[in-house]
């Protein structure tokens, strides 16, 4: 039989009815009506007259389409069917596709989302997007070692990003995690990088001192700007909370009548959930907040658009206008509270665990996260809240003398 040539397949013009074009051994060129070329292989295997879709002209050149046919011709001479060998070949990719790193991850990201504002879902998967889909996101996330995790973040690392590289892994870990809870891996070598990457210097952030206390807090109950910031810097120092926590509050995440704000593990930094005991004064502030935000679902909405939370430089903001500019963060109400509540003698456990530290030891830890002293805190927060209340009651402002115009107190 005469061979075809690539003049012929290249000129080849539609008919009234579809058509064959034979190149031998069963390879031929089908030419549809619609001017469609398609490449097909007929071969019989045990007994049964087969066919192969070798691929659609002119995508899959002559020569091409002769390459084919004849890697499908050896797994016959192998006595392997060259079609079910397609198939399975074909289900095998899918199965790796739905189980890569970029696959998995997004699955991981889709259900937790719905947890996060907007704005940070996005980030998240910007992130991955960036830093690790380029380089893992198409390999089986089983095939991926601790090895190859730890040097794609080492690209990031060499940027100077360390604070990235720090939520890069968090974010690699809990996505391994996933896939290892629902069957598509083994093993998470993600889990295995802690303390091999670089990472920023930790910069403490501005704390008041117990002196300086009660002057902010009378300045606090005195500010004349928007009554939510108020609100929001009066009960994140009765709760010292982290402000994201704060500012992602919402309104179902509180139980009332049991006195307790449970926020859940999602917006953590721990990733596990944190119960905070509410004082007679943060329910006084919780039903103060009612006539202003009880219809939305957020406790601190924005003032733009009230289904995202106030932005996270309003209470920083807030504590510049009362003169605090770098001498106290939102953030150091925790180091205050903290240093105030040990040297009165309280459960420094009791103290950790309503900071929603990280516990060292790791015993000890899983002993504290179990009981929660959630008896001794509901003491203790409501201690802080009255001695809040006493400092404000006692503090004397500054006045100024008529004599030289210096400060008297």
């Amino acid at each position: 039989m005469t061979r075809l040539k690539d003049s012929a397949v290249k000129n080849a013009q539609p008919k009234d009815k579809d058509f064959k074009m034979a190149d031998g051994g069963g390879l031929y060129l089908l030419v549809k009506v619609s001017a469609a070329k398609y490449w097909r292989f007929k071969y019989r295997f045990n007994g049964k007259e087969k066919l192969l879709a070798i691929g659609v002209y002119p995508q899959v050149s002559l020569a091409e389409a002769r390459k084919k046919h004849n890697k499908a011709r050896y797994l016959l001479d192998e006595n392997i069917d060259p079609g079910e060998s397609k198939r399975q070949q074909k289900a095998q990719a899918i199965i790796k596709a739905e189980n890569s790193f970029k696959s998995l991850a997004v699955e991981w990201w889709e259900v937790k989302k719905g947890l996060w504002t907007v704005n940070h879902a996005d980030r998240v998967l910007a992130s991955l997007e960036k830093d690790i889909f380029p380089s893992l996101g198409q390999r089986p996330i089983n095939d991926i070692t601790s090895v190859e995790l730890l040097q794609t973040l080492r690209k990031v690392e060499a940027r100077g990003a360390f604070d990235v590289v720090s939520r890069l892994l968090q974010r690699c870990t809990k996505i391994f995690q996933h896939a290892l809870i629902t069957g598509r891996t083994e093993i998470n070598p993600a889990s295995e990088l802690g303390g091999t990457l670089k990472t920023r210097k930790v910069k403490h952030q501005a704390s008041l001192s117990r002196k300086e206390l009660p002057g902010f807090l009378h300045c606090m109950a005195n500010y004349d700007g928007y009554a939510l910031t108020r609100l929001a810097l009066r009960f994140l120092a009765l709760t010292f909370v982290r402000p994201g926590e704060l500012r992602n509050a919402r309104w179902d995440e509180f139980e009332i009548d049991d006195r307790l704000w449970r926020i859940p593990a999602e917006r953590m930094k721990m990733d596990s959930e944190h119960i905070v005991p509410l004082s007679d004064q943060a329910l006084a502030v919780l039903e103060e907040l009612r006539a202003i935000s009880g219809k939305y679902s957020l406790l601190f909405p924005g003032t733009r658009n009230n289904t995202q939370p106030m932005s996270e430089n309003t209470l920083t903001y807030a504590m510049y206008r009362m003169g605090y500019k770098s001498r106290a963060t939102a953030h150091g109400f925790r180091a205050t509270a903290s240093s105030i509540l040990n040297e009165e003698g309280f459960n420094p456990d009791a103290i950790e665990r309503q900071l929603a530290h990280q516990e060292r030891n790791k015993v000890r830890g899983a002993y504290t996260h179990h009981a929660e002293y959630l008896k001794d805190r509901r003491t203790m927060m409501q201690w802080w809240a009255d001695y809040l209340d006493k400092l404000i009651t006692a503090y004397k402002a500054p006045r100024l003398t008529t004599e030289n115009g210096k400060l008297d107190t």
